[in-house]
């Protein structure tokens, strides 16, 4: 059995009977115990399953505070003014024919209606996004392929960072959870990470989309620092506390 057709077994399994021990997934495929518990870990990073001692759970049925702390819906429908003044600005830097990436996230999601009557392709793996602008007259959607995070609408694992190199594009629009006072840039979870690493890897141009409320934010896995980026687009003038960069640094803020 190939490792894809046996990772598909395996997530069918945890998903049918709800959790399955190392033991039980070992017997169930034919392999052994340590190559399960290796299929699990890279299943878990990508959030396929839920890694547990001794096996793995359905994600869907228990979801991991640390990666889905609301679901997409209730959060995108507080989307606060905040959000909004992010989203128009940021727009304000796309210009027709552009070919750009927009990532996982309510403040990017944000984006999509100033975009319905643009002349745009736009790279995403956001069902959110897909949903937003699949009727757009003028924008081709390219939808990267992956694992589908039911709770946060996207598509993650390695088919989506394969799917990733295959492209380039002329501008990358970017969320985080929080960035920290020496300028990290920081995310929750894990199997988003290398998503946003590739976005700012196939970029010309790379924009950061943060309110005010994430600066701090969240978040304990280090993405990028806010350098590697092109701007932070935010809807006020970082406090001198919350945002210390290097005086020499190229990095501007872009405010509405």
């Amino acid at each position: 059995m190939l490792s894809e057709e046996r990772h598909e077994a395996v997530v069918a399994l945890v998903r049918r009977q709800g959790s399955a021990t190392v033991t039980r997934l070992a017997a169930e495929l034919d392999v052994s115990e340590a190559t399960i518990r290796r299929d699990l870990e890279l299943l878990a990073a990508a959030g396929a399953v839920r890694r547990v001692r001794g096996g793995a759970c359905d994600v869907r049925g228990s979801i991991r505070p640390e990666a889905d702390p609301r679901p997409f819906a209730d959060v995108a429908g507080t989307a606060s003014a905040a959000k909004r003044r992010v989203a128009v600005r940021a727009a304000a830097c796309i210009q027709d024919g552009d070919v750009i990436a927009l990532d996982i996230g309510t403040t990017v999601a944000a984006l999509c209606p100033l975009l319905e009557h643009r002349s745009l392709t736009v790279v995403t793996a956001s069902l959110a996004v897909v949903n937003a602008l699949a009727d757009a007259p003028d924008v081709d959607v390219v939808v990267l392929g992956g694992l589908l995070r039911p709770n946060y609408r996207s598509l993650v694992g390695t088919l989506t960072e394969s799917a990733l190199r295959q492209v380039r594009v002329d501008r990358a629009f970017l969320g985080t959870s929080g960035i920290r006072a020496d300028g990290t840039v920081l995310d929750s979870t894990p199997s988003e990470v290398g998503i946003k690493r590739g976005l700012l890897g196939i970029s010309s141009r790379a924009y950061l989309l943060a309110d005010h409320t994430k600066l701090p934010g969240t978040g304990f896995l280090e993405v990028a620092p806010l350098t590697a980026f092109t701007a932070l687009v935010t809807d006020r003038p970082p406090a001198t506390d919350a945002l210390d960069l290097p005086e020499d640094s190229a990095l501007e803020v872009l405010l509405p």
